[in-house]
């Protein structure tokens, strides 16, 4: 398995402080099967600011480590990105890296909302010849409120990407659901780990790919990780084309 979405570099974010504590991350994911991990620190979220070189330079030290301790996980680069208005400027500056330096981009929202500008950047960002993959969208509360919201991105050619926590329900039952939905109706492309640590914030990737094997089929994980090898690989990406998520109405007397 590839894990897309990680925070297992030490001492960037919120991630792992010590080095140990990422070795034992590293160990975490190897006993599920993972063989590759793209680290993924925060940039630009309003409390880190992780540029492209301090990434790669952290990324090269990591995979040093691994293999002194002949651990068979391999870590490649990437960044979360938080979307601002900066965001095109910054990816002109080269401070923005894209995953595994491919054309694809995982891009996070504020979590309470969507930004007004979001069509527009992730428009702006395929004419630069990258696609934005959207980072756990079912822990967004404006899209978990409004799935249109989503939709209207994906149908414009954007991806995104749910954490494998929420489809286990450690993020709760209406989270879980919703992680669900997002599947069912072609609204997500990657199942991540998003892991920060091995106690509350664990790699549950293995795990996630079960639970969705029970509520849907082996075809539909089959699809979901050979996303994620096309994307590491620089492969195109073949996704079906989503479908929007009836919202329940409910009419009163007046």
């Amino acid at each position: 398995m590839i894990d897309i979405h990680s925070h297992i570099l030490w001492d960037m974010d919120d991630g792992p402080r010590r080095l140990e504590d990422a070795i034992a991350m590293a160990k975490q994911a190897q006993e599920q099967g993972i063989y590759a991990m793209i680290a993924t620190p925060h940039h630009m979220n309003g409390s880190y600011e992780n540029k492209k070189e301090e990434i790669l330079q952290a990324v090269e030290a990591m995979n040093t480590e691994l293999r002194a301790r002949k651990l068979d996980v391999n870590i490649v680069p990437g960044q979360e990105v938080r979307m601002t208005s900066s965001l095109l400027e910054d990816l002109k500056k080269g401070d923005i890296l894209t995953l595994n330096k491919g054309n694809h981009l995982l891009v996070e929202f504020p979590s309470s909302e969507v930004p007004s500008y979001a069509n527009r950047m992730l428009y702006d960002l395929q004419l630069a010849g990258i696609t934005p993959i959207i980072a756990h969208p079912e822990r967004n509360q404006e899209i978990l409120q409004h799935p249109d919201k989503l939709y209207e991105l994906v149908n414009a050619g954007g991806m995104s990407q749910i954490t494998a926590s929420s489809i286990t329900g450690r993020f709760g039952k209406k989270i879980k659901k919703f992680a669900e939905q997002l599947i069912e109706h072609q609204l997500t492309h990657f199942v991540a780990s998003d892991t920060h640590n091995i106690s509350n914030r664990p790699n549950e990737l293995g795990l996630a790919f079960e639970m969705i094997t029970d509520a849907f089929d082996q075809n539909t994980v089959y699809v979901i990780q050979e996303n994620a090898e096309s994307l590491i690989y620089g492969e195109e990406i073949y996704v079906d084309p989503p479908s929007r998520i009836k919202q329940k109405k409910f009419f009163g007397i007046f």
